[in-house]
């Protein structure tokens, strides 16, 4: 564990997965071996509200320290990201072909596709086939109870970026032992699907809001129902009071159990380069938004900003560059066109 322990209370932990990405974006030059993640792009989704946080993942001894460094420096507390004895492989590898469809598999083809030459760094890759969804086993990069620095137990607000399905059921437990009041969570695919209908109660019954994209809800729902709102109600029946569905091409669905409401929250028309960890930077900038208004509409517009300034370049740290007053100006235009349905 980095021993970079901050005297001021944390208001915010963000819990997931650090990566070393080779991206080939929709458009311009390939990201080789760079810093990624969904932690780290939940962690800009933060900080472009002006937020920071504890930061709580697990990396290889050969994972490069520098990159911890630069988001140290930004402010976040990188107390929680565990260090294990052995090398630990977490190279990712994403090709985008548009906006919403990506590629996982077969590097050496996408690279010949786009006339790249083949990065050396992934000679012997092997693209998991998803997120682990195993019910009993602790993966490498799973977060034990003993990774959770003290002081991250008393953050009134965490996010739980995708890890894998026994993570994503101890965390909330152990947080909400120790009162945070507000705990998001984005779905991992490993158990989006009917297979673990069973599991979801304990997983969900914890959660302030549950973010899942269309494609893993239309999953874990196939067989049982194709309406996304009904499968919204069908969740939030189980305990969480908000439910977000990342719609393909309609922007978020908000389902607000508690008041009974639904949203559609447009996704702003950004010129996409990029979308990888735009879910994720929306998750980021959704917690801030939820902390400081406790409306979830607001909240939702303040991630789907995020989410819009990440996916117009490449690498965790442009969206940093933005010009100041744009993502305040982008809310207040995408205002105009939040539906109550």
């Amino acid at each position: 564990m980095i021993s970079e322990l901050s005297d001021n209370p944390l208001r915010f932990v963000i819990a997931g997965r650090l990566n070393r990405d080779t991206v080939i974006p929709i458009f311009g030059e390939p990201q080789i071996d760079g810093f990624g993640g969904n932690l780290a792009y939940a962690a800009i989704g933060l900080k472009l509200w002006g937020e920071i946080a504890g930061l709580l993942a697990r990396v290889g001894q050969d994972f490069p320290l520098d990159w911890v460094a630069d988001m140290a420096s930004l402010g976040f507390d990188p107390s929680g990201i565990r260090i294990t004895d052995s090398d630990m492989d977490l190279r990712r590898f994403i090709a985008h072909e548009d906006a919403v469809t990506a590629h996982y598999q077969n590097p050496i083809q996408h690279f010949s596709d786009r006339g790249l030459p083949f990065p050396r760094n992934l000679l012997g890759y092997q693209a998991p086939r998803s997120l682990s969804s195993s019910r009993t086993t602790l993966q490498p990069f799973s977060i034990q109870i003993s990774d959770i620095p003290p002081n991250y137990l008393e953050a009134s607000a965490v996010h739980i970026c995708p890890i894998d399905y026994l993570s994503h059921i101890i965390l909330p437990s152990i947080f909400r032992q120790y009162q945070t009041g507000t705990i998001t969570l984005t779905s991992c695919p490993g158990y989006m699907d009917p297979a673990f209908w069973q599991e979801l109660p304990p997983l969900l019954s914890e959660i302030t809001a549950f973010i899942t994209p269309e494609a893993e809800i239309r999953n874990l729902f196939l067989g049982r129902q194709t309406d996304l709102w009904a499968m919204s109600e069908a969740l939030a029946d189980l305990g969480p009071e908000y439910i977000i569905i990342q719609t393909e091409s309609l922007g978020y669905y908000l389902l607000d159990r508690v008041n009974e409401r639904r949203w559609v929250i447009p996704q702003y028309p950004s010129n996409a380069v990029d979308p990888t960890g735009s879910g994720d930077a929306f998750a980021g900038g959704f917690l801030v938004g939820y902390r400081e208004h406790y409306d979830p509409m607001e909240a939702a517009l303040m991630g789907s900003v995020a989410a819009s300034v990440v996916v117009e370049g490449t690498g965790v740290f442009f969206g940093l560059d933005v010009m100041p007053g744009l993502i305040d100006a982008r809310r207040e235009a995408m205002r105009q066109l939040v539906r109550l349905i």
